[in-house]
């Protein structure tokens, strides 16, 4: 995706929640020991784009806890920036009335969420888009994913609060935002999961 460590912001299309940008592993492949920063180390895998960000696949039982903690219901939009084969836009659209919404830079991963998407019957709903993440229209969002890197967050950040209406929820897998204070942190499976929600008026340094 987005989907860090430094970047450049040239072509950065990011995949994942995903992790978000991707590297040759298929996403199939569970990652089970290895913590989420040392899985996302691009000089680990095969490059398959020139991408940013390696794209990881985020376990199961972090996806389900990343859309209740982002508290998701029916009606929302989610939007997922690195989206890899599409798993949370897929697994929020099963469980939910939403619309979702994938973004990745990777042809290969985007053709495979659709295919994802198709099966588990809710391709009418969902919709994945190959495109820089940083140049993606998000403002009709309601929920955020990201499974990013450090450097990439603190980049998208000024992105997400300018676009994003106040009450927009915003979840990262592993990575924070600097010091913007997530509301809520919480641990699932030796992985962290950040929260916060878009404010009303946005604190100075933080845009």
């Amino acid at each position: 995706m987005p989907l860090i460590a430094g970047v450049s912001l040239v072509g950065l299309g990011i995949a994942g929640c995903q992790p978000q940008t991707v590297v040759g592993e298929s996403s199939s492949e569970p990652i089970s020991q290895a913590s989420p920063e040392a899985t996302l180390d691009p000089t680990n895998q095969t490059e398959a784009v020139d991408r940013d960000v390696p794209y990881v696949p985020t376990p199961q039982p972090v996806v389900d806890e990343m859309l209740r903690l982002a508290n998701v219901s029916d009606g929302d939009v989610v939007y997922d920036l690195g989206s890899g084969d599409g798993r949370i836009v897929i697994s929020a659209a099963q469980n939910y009335d939403i619309r979702g919404v994938g973004v990745d830079i990777d042809p290969a991963l985007v053709q495979e969420a659709r295919e994802n998407a198709d099966q588990a019957g809710v391709g009418d709903r969902v919709e994945f888009i190959q495109q820089d993440l940083f140049e993606t229209d998000i403002s009709d969002a309601s929920v955020v994913t990201l499974y990013l890197l450090p450097d990439v967050n603190l980049s998208l950040r000024p992105k997400l609060l300018e676009d994003l209406q106040p009450g927009t929820r915003i979840v990262s897998h592993a990575f924070d935002m600097g010091d913007w204070e997530p509301e809520k942190v919480v641990e699932v499976d030796g992985r962290t999961i950040y929260f916060w929600t878009v404010p009303e008026e946005i604190p100075a340094g933080l845009s």
